[in-house]
């Protein structure tokens, strides 16, 4: 019995302490309007993927084969935001966020790609917006978050066939008309270098496509075709949107664009160049068209004639095309000049060797997943190059977070300091980039529910609300009431 009465102490105690957790940060720190709110994907918390009309994406197959995840866990199920998105919405509300950031499945509106149209998918994407609306949470819209219809994968290649572009257009324009007077926020595609290169370069993301893989595939040439196409699907959806509907609906469209931060490793002139190609390799593979109508000088350099050029049709249609930017930032790495003639690739074709540390120092605290370091000063640096570089766009934080162990069990898995922490200093490197001048309107951290992690199964929990795989009940963790206290700016 006293050790019991010890232990009830002891969980008091914690969750006081987390509660209680000081931060001078508050909804005033930032600009006026900024909209903070919490992300997610549809394949990762949806469920249901084999019912309601939908019909199979290509990581419905890509996952069938065993072990392509940890646990080999699928997201047939994962936490059923399908039938319990009433509860993730009142969850956002009590914790104050002004907004929710979550895709379409294009399977459940297209099941077939093109053509058909499943009336289920199509009323659940109301339902969802009306509940949001009624409840003052502001919709952010992705069309596509990597979940291609497996059809098209066995038809055309998907992403590596000019085929994708008007059919992803004619998906877009169908989400516009649909949803356009309830949704004022949209954005074409998330993290599309992750998707041409995971899906084409390396094959660890679907379809898993690179030299030497099972399903196929060139890793010296494959991810450029796929992310020209994303580019011009993105520019298409954009056309679209701004011809048809934009002048009636008063919204926005953009893209959202992954951006770890690359530091040189030592301050030489080797490896500062290095550090600059792997900027260029990544964000600047999509920010350079779209902010100056060509990919960037040291990508044709080092890549050649095995990087596709655009038209001048293309060129006018891909310039410009983005009222917002969309930066998803987690971690920082040092970056170190090095050539790798082992095999012609995209990751070899940077030049570059990403290091960890620095004379034994690692370059911050390590996260549960192994490419996640606590580095804040990066978000700086990251939230700045888009500022400086590319002409000082409007950009939304549309994904920032830190994971730990699926294994943690209840109620332990809610003792999240750690997460605490991680927002705490990468919101005060926000705070000092907008001081600084960058127009950033939104932040959306990842993410709002301990969901389905794409290769990491359920072994990596990023949610700020923990969900019990058995019952689906939802347990919110100290870290949303610290999120409370910053945005109500509530003691």
């Amino acid at each position: 019995m006293e050790l019991l009465l010890c232990s009830l102490v002891f969980l008091l105690m914690a969750a006081l302490v987390a509660h209680g957790r000081d931060t001078d940060l508050s909804r005033d720190s930032f600009p006026k309007g900024m909209v903070f709110g919490t992300a997610s994907s549809a394949y990762q918390v949806e469920g249901n993927s084999l019912k309601y009309g939908r019909g199979p994406c290509i990581w419905d197959s890509f996952l069938k084969f065993p072990g392509a995840t940890p646990d080999n866990s699928t997201a047939n199920v994962t936490v059923d935001e399908y039938h319990r998105y009433m509860d993730d919405v009142d969850a956002m509300v009590r914790v104050g966020f002004d907004a929710y950031r979550f895709s379409i499945s294009w399977s459940r509106i297209f099941p077939n790609g093109i053509g058909r149209v499943n009336k289920d998918g199509v009323d659940y994407y109301h339902r969802l917006l009306d509940y949001m609306l009624a409840n003052k949470i502001i919709p952010y819209v992705v069309l596509y978050h990597y979940d291609l219809p497996e059809v098209l994968n066995n038809q055309y290649n998907g992403w590596l066939s000019p085929r994708i572009v008007p059919d992803f257009a004619a998906f877009a324009d169908f989400c516009f008309k649909t949803y356009g007077d309830k949704v004022k926020n949209w954005f074409t595609i998330n993290e599309p270098r992750m998707m041409a290169w995971h899906g084409y370069g390396d094959g660890f993301f679907a379809p898993g496509r690179c030299t030497g893989c099972r399903f196929g595939g060139n890793s010296a040439t494959e991810p450029y075709i796929a992310a020209h196409h994303l580019l011009l699907a993105h520019a298409a959806a954009v056309k679209v949107y701004r011809d048809r509907y934009q002048p009636a609906q008063k919204g926005t469209i953009g893209i959202l664009l992954d951006f770890v931060w690359y530091e040189p490793l030592t301050y030489t002139t080797e490896d500062e160049f290095a550090a600059h190609r792997a900027r260029e390799f990544t964000l600047g593979w999509f920010m350079h068209p779209i902010t100056f109508g060509h990919y960037p000088e040291t990508m044709m350099k080092f890549v050649g004639e095995r990087l596709p050029r655009f038209t001048e049709e293309q060129t006018r249609l891909v310039q410009g095309s983005a009222d917002v930017i969309g930066v998803n930032h987690y971690t920082t790495y040092y970056v170190r000049n090095y050539d790798n003639l082992t095999q012609m690739s995209y990751a070899n074709d940077w030049h570059a060797q990403l290091v960890y540390e620095r004379n034994g120092v690692p370059i911050g605290k390590q996260a549960y997943s192994k490419w996640l370091y606590v580095v804040p000063w990066g978000f700086y640096k990251a939230v700045m190059h888009v500022k400086e570089k590319y002409r000082n766009p409007v950009i939304i934080i549309g994904e920032n977070g830190i994971d730990q162990a699926g294994g943690d069990q209840l109620p332990h898995a809610l003792y999240d300091t750690f997460r605490i922490d991680y927002f705490d200093q990468y919101l005060h490197e926000l705070k000092r980039a907008t001081d600084d001048g960058a127009r950033v309107t939104g932040y959306f951290a990842w993410s709002l529910l301990d969901n389905f992690e794409w290769r990491m199964g359920f072994t990596s929990k990023f949610g700020l609300v923990y969900v019990d795989r058995k019952t689906f009940t939802r347990y919110p963790k100290d870290s949303t009431r610290w999120f409370r206290k910053v945005i109500k700016n509530e003691e």
